[in-house]
């Protein structure tokens, strides 16, 4: 639906059992409503949303779009804690960070990372496919290299050039903190962790949450394909997600 520092919400449809899922909602309701209509998705299909941490570009719609269509929002205790999900109680369920959660025929696993927040986590929905959805990440850690390594289709983050971000607008301290290991993601990064870790069955990538200030959709595609090139044997086609509208729909 939309990735970047504006805003983040990706959906996750078993067409079969007409079931659906967002991992986060960091736009507003009128935003992810017009956004499904354009795609031809109805909002009754959801029936969780699934919070990786408490930052406002991830759960911005959450509230209004729960109460409004009573959709339950999973989020782990923390995260829960450090940010109001939801005005109405009862649609919030608290997960652990290691969670599998059940919703139709698909099973959302949360797995940890490194973030500077509460407790962080990303996910991989398995359905006919895994599709994991991780962004948000200062670094590679065990975790996401596993699920990497499993994926079949993947959104990942590839948030900045490091040279863009060391000549760009940011304070330095915010500059420090995006390089970290509690930041982002750069485009090389991705890269690498993609191209040491990825396997063949892994078919589709869309490279997630690119900063406007200190990357383009260009650099990160330019970036992450010189790196997967080295592996003759492994052509994964590529995309890029932005905030102005939502990529196409994949359907397998």
């Amino acid at each position: 639906m939309a990735s970047g520092s504006w805003g983040n919400c990706f959906y996750i449809e078993d067409r079969k059992a007409q079931t659906a899922v967002l991992i986060d909602a960091g736009i507003s309701t009128r935003q992810i409503c017009a956004r499904l209509q354009v795609l031809g998705l109805e909002p009754h299909k959801i029936k969780g949303i699934f919070i990786t941490h408490e930052h406002i570009d991830h759960v911005k719609g959450a509230d209004v779009f729960a109460r409004k269509f009573k959709v339950p929002i999973f989020a782990t205790k923390k995260t829960a804690a450090n940010r109001l999900l939801c005005s109405e109680n009862s649609l919030i369920k608290k997960i652990k960070n290691n969670d599998i959660v059940r919703v139709g025929n698909l099973q959302i696993e949360a797995f940890s990372k490194s973030h500077s927040a509460a407790d962080p986590v990303s996910y991989t929905v398995h359905g006919k496919i895994r599709v994991s959805v991780i962004t948000d990440a200062g670094h590679a850690c065990k975790n996401i290299v596993s699920h990497i390594s499993q994926a079949d289709f993947l959104f990942i983050e590839s948030n900045h050039d490091p040279d863009m971000l060391k000549r760009g607008p940011y304070p330095e301290h915010l500059k420090y903190w995006i390089a970290g290991d509690g930041g982002h993601l750069s485009n090389k990064q991705t890269g690498l962790a993609v191209l040491e870790h990825g396997s063949g069955k892994l078919k589709n990538i869309v490279l997630s949450h690119l900063s406007e200030s200190n990357n383009t959709p260009e650099l990160a595609l330019q970036t992450f394909n010189s790196l997967i090139g080295r592996k003759t044997c492994y052509s994964p086609k590529v995309y890029v997600s932005t905030k102005h509208s939502p990529t196409k729909l994949f359907r397998f």
